[in-house]
């Protein structure tokens, strides 16, 4: 379809239909949208493109959405054009904020479940989402078409669980295209139209944003009232700022211009933002002619709250202007990371970032290696614990181990702890049990979804699930178990912070705070992965864990041995005994001015536990 031969003023709100396609991950979400664009005819089937919403290399790489995208179809149904605008949300827990952010622009959400999975951990979280916005939901059963794929028991679960009648239940297969016009009619009748006012001043809500190189900061926006035009003078709300309309148009799949957008529609707009900051996402635009800041403003987002921290330092110190300048334009991108700067004696200034899981982290660090050629190195992850002080009774936040007071002043050590609801298959429930009691946790529920699956409840502390738990949980259940969780607050713990030591120095980008009865253990552990990933140097290395003066864990690398009595073929032995002596004076001077060179790998290593 020819979007120049379209005029967009025809569609008002009542042929307008905002969606959104919410899963768990890999139940087929990319794929769905892919099948909608081409039935529109918006995505030619000639130059097919797997996944097209799935733009980050990353994502192709990882086979995950990272990113929510938006595109916009036009479809005939019953003689009348309708305007639908899609977006495609990310289903890793990771990446929540995406989600509960893209709903704000829509009407309705399309709720994917795999036919031989069934309903999994994040299909439950993604559907409070949705309900808790008032959006239309349409339970969709994707995969029918695959050998194991059972719909009826599907069907039972979301009645058990979402209480939806099986006739609202629609079965299709995305990959086969089973089903996908039943969807497209079911997005027309059910999901209502905006509830937007086309007579009304302009208003609309700014729910994204990203950095292109070559136009500078771009503005995906949902028209609430009125219309924008280009050329148009508008007004930001929080800033106050005034900008001119220099580009608008649909992402049709890809950004398409048009002369202007109207209520109810979702779009861009590129205004010449010069900087990052300028474009905050959740704010109101405003017709900048009318004044309109005493009009009521869009509620906005609630920011995100980081889970994880962790320090993302450049390799060459030279590089941090340029590693500063790349962290801006990707948390324009990414609104949940927090980034503040900071300065590691090992590893000089750098960035402390908060991000909302570990997957999370990985793929920030991945997207700045790969869109922006940056060399870095990212600390282990550390949660945020508040401690209370002694004498003043005072309580400090605390995101990084290295910042942690002298134990003297210290009353107590609250730790943030999470609910998390995992569905698993009964026949996996032990390892499970026993995992989650490792991790320090308390069995709030167990209930059962079905005759074969079982819903679990605990409480943990977010410091012992931070790094591997997502891991080891798929893995001891061959990937059938899965996760989502929530803030639950604070609890009380005996918390120690402990020093990785090389050659008696602290590495600060090392410490890690532990909890008492594991410190040993895990000490030894760090200890023993180090050994076997720093390169040995021409003198001993020593590489100690300490709880404050107390060492828990030691391991030494061997020097590296030159021969040095190999020239001596003959003679008194005192003669080999000269020279050994003489090497082990060298080797003494070179260990006290010796720097032992800490490679990534030995970050990673306290990253996540060997197999």
């Amino acid at each position: 379809m020819d979007l120049k031969k379209i005029n967009l003023k025809d569609f008002t709100p009542d042929r307008v239909r905002n969606f959104s396609v919410i899963a768990h991950i890999d139940h087929g979400k990319s794929t769905l949208c892919d099948r909608l664009l081409e039935i529109t005819g918006t995505l030619s089937t000639r130059n097919k493109n797997e996944q097209f919403l799935d733009k980050l290399q990353v994502e192709k790489e990882r086979g995950i959405t990272v990113k929510a995208q938006s595109a916009s179809m036009f479809y005939d149904y019953k003689g009348t054009t309708y305007l639908l605008n899609l977006i495609d949300t990310p289903g890793h827990v990771d990446f929540n904020y995406e989600v509960s952010r893209s709903l704000y622009a829509c009407q309705g959400a399309l709720l994917l479940v795999d036919a031989s999975q069934g309903v999994q951990a994040q299909t439950m979280a993604n559907f409070y989402l949705a309900f808790d916005q008032d959006l239309t939901i349409i339970p969709v059963i994707n995969k029918i078409d695959m050998a194991h794929a059972e719909p009826e028991r599907v069907e039972d679960e979301l009645k058990t669980l979402f209480d939806f009648e099986k006739s609202s239940v629609i079965r299709a297969s995305a990959k086969a295209g089973i089903g996908v016009h039943d969807i497209l009619a079911a997005i027309i009748e059910r999901i209502p139209a905006p509830a937007s006012k086309t007579d009304q001043p302009l208003k609309a809500l700014l729910f994204d944003s990203w950095y292109d190189e070559y136009k500078g900061v771009i503005c995906l926006i949902a028209v609430r009232n009125g219309a924008i035009k280009k050329g148009d003078k508008i007004l930001l709300a929080s800033t106050e700022k005034h900008y001119e309309v220099l580009e608008i148009g649909l992402m049709f799949p890809d950004q398409t211009p048009t002369d202007a957008l109207y209520a109810g529609q979702v779009g861009y707009v590129i205004t010449g933002m010069k900087t990052v900051r300028e474009a905050r996402v959740g704010d109101t635009i405003f017709s900048a002619i009318r004044g309109q800041l005493n009009q009521k403003q869009e509620p906005g987002f609630k920011p995100a709250k980081p889970m994880v921290f962790a320090g993302i330092y450049p390799v060459e110190a030279s590089d941090f202007e340029l590693l500063q300048d790349a962290i801006e334009k990707l948390t324009l991108n990414d609104a949940s990371v927090k980034v503040e700067k900071k300065s590691s004696m090992a590893l000089g200034l750098g960035f402390r970032c908060g991000f909302l899981g570990l997957l999370h982290m990985d793929v920030f660090k991945q997207r700045l290696e790969q869109e922006y050629n940056m060399n870095v190195i990212a600390t282990a992850p550390s949660v945020l614990f508040k401690i209370v002080l002694k004498h003043s009774g005072e309580t400090i936040a605390l995101e990084s181990p290295s910042d942690f007071p002298d134990v003297q002043k210290i009353d107590h050590v609250l730790e943030p702890v999470i609910d998390a609801t995992i569905l698993v298959p009964k026949e996996y429930l032990g390892a499970i049990l026993t995992l989650c009691e490792e991790k320090r946790g308390i069995q709030k529920e167990l209930s059962y979804l079905n005759e074969q699956r079982i819903i679990l409840r605990y409480r943990l502390p977010l410091n012992e699930i931070a790094t591997d738990f997502y891991d080891q949980l798929k893995s001891l259940s061959s990937g059938y178990a899965s996760l989502d969780y929530e803030e639950a607050g604070y609890q009380p713990a005996d918390l120690v912070k402990m020093d990785i030591l090389l050659n008696g120095k602290v590495v600060d980008a090392l410490s890690i705070i532990v909890h008492e009865k594991s410190a040993q253990r895990q000490g030894r552990e760090i200890a023993e992965r180090l050994r076997s990933v720093i390169p040995r140097q021409m003198y001993e290395v020593a590489i100690q864990a300490a709880i404050g003066a107390k060492v828990i864990a030691r391991e030494s690398i061997s020097a590296l041995r030159k021969n040095v009595t190999a020239k001596c073929y003959g003679g008194d032995i005192t003669r080999k005994r000269k020279l050994l002596e003489k090497q082990k004076e060298g080797k003494k001077k070179m260990k006290q001015v010796g720097n032992v060179e800490v490679p990534q790998e030995a970050f990673l290593s306290i990253l996540k536990k060997e197999s």
